[in-house]
């Protein structure tokens, strides 16, 4: 595996580009937001190896890192070894030696022996509904007043018949036989280093602590049924492209009463015509003849809320020139006020003349115009 492929930076990159390479992807591929578990687990491990500078400069020398112990940061041995971590008949890469290990749960029995046989973590939270991410593409002019979006989404929703907890209705929620509402079951694992205790999941409540005494028809236990949803998400004034709006518990349901996971709305806003977007600034186009230039005058031009505004073109003004109207940006996201609008004249050439304005512009050409 090349850390840097996976982080996709490259091997000149500054320790902040890797930074912000790890948070973005990480993002993308959490677990919890529905990504991928393997590509999470390789992205974390490519962000250690990448971030530590020592670590950063064995892998660029020698494609791998090494601890105190002759082994690689992937987890197995170093260069020069031969153990077959996990498999039940791994044996020593010596010659001279014929010694066979079980290493088949090493991985579990060191974290159990340096955590005394306690529990590992923190129940997980097992009921809890998955976030949800989608994209939102909104037209420009809808950044200048915060509006509501309607979407239609098929997710998982609370089960009807139900309400959530999963029973048939009039029955009751026991307590799992085998856990005593733990959740977690004891194991006696034996191994080269004696018996330890060891925690995990019960298999006949999943971990839940309960059980319905007869299952629901319609969700069949879980408290939770696929069906479209409709939800309005509130898309605040001022906002860009790329950013993200967290819906608090809009995300799909979770079992049996469990919390529900949240909605993540990236937003894309679509170029416009005419305005060009920069930051909270407007900026726009506006033709203008030779006289106007020369004189002076007003134009009238349209603004983003499609009304209409008079500008003031100063007189000897020449192409390229960037006049601002304040207040005619965008709304300053989360705040007060707007950004300014910005007006750059184009002098236009005429390509047709009639005999009059020939005549007429031959007379200023004599007069030096």
């Amino acid at each position: 595996m090349n850390y840097y492929e996976v982080l996709g930076v490259s091997k000149t990159a500054s320790q902040d580009d890797i930074k912000k390479a790890f948070h973005k992807l990480a993002h993308k591929h959490h677990p919890d937001k529905g990504g991928d578990e393997k590509k999470f687990k390789e992205i974390n491990e490519a962000y250690q190896i990448l971030s530590d500078k020592e670590k950063r400069a064995q892998y660029d020398q020698f494609g791998r890192v090494f601890d105190n112990n002759g082994f690689s940061a992937s987890g197995g041995p170093a260069e020069g070894w031969n153990w077959a971590w996990g498999n039940p008949s791994a044996r020593s890469g010596r010659a001279d030696q014929e010694v066979e290990f079980d290493f088949g749960d090493i991985g579990d029995v060191f974290e159990e022996f340096f955590n005394f046989g306690g529990q590992r973590t923190a129940k997980k939270d097992f009921k809890k509904g998955k976030d949800i991410q989608l994209d939102i593409e909104i037209p420009l002019e809808r950044v200048l007043v915060q509006t509501i979006e309607k979407i239609n989404l098929t997710k998982f929703v609370v089960c009807h018949r139900c309400n959530g907890n999963g029973a048939e209705p009039s029955t009751k929620i026991k307590e799992c036989f085998s856990c005593r509402g733990t959740g977690q079951v004891q194991q006696i694992k034996k191994t080269i280093f004696g018996s330890y205790t060891t925690f995990a999941v019960c298999p006949e409540c999943r971990g839940e602590g309960t059980k319905p005494e007869k299952p629901c028809n319609v969700c069949k236990g879980e408290g939770r049924v696929k069906a479209e949803d409709i939800i309005g998400i509130a898309i605040p004034a001022g906002v860009d492209t790329e950013q993200i709006i967290k819906v608090a518990e809009k995300g799909e349901a979770g079992k049996k009463g469990g919390k529900a996971g949240d909605l993540y709305a990236r937003i894309f806003v679509k170029k416009h015509p005419v305005f060009e977007r920069r930051g909270d600034d407007l900026h726009a186009f506006v033709s203008i003849n030779f006289s106007q230039a020369a004189l002076g005058d007003e134009a009238e031009i349209d603004t983003l809320e499609k009304t209409k505004l008079i500008l003031e073109i100063p007189q000897g003004a020449e192409s390229g020139k960037i006049l601002r109207i304040s207040g005619k940006g965008v709304p300053h996201f989360g705040g007060y006020g707007r950004g300014n609008l910005y007006v750059e004249l184009k002098i236009k050439t005429p390509k047709k003349l009639s005999r009059e304005q020939k005549k007429l512009l031959e007379e200023l050409k004599k007069q030096g115009l």
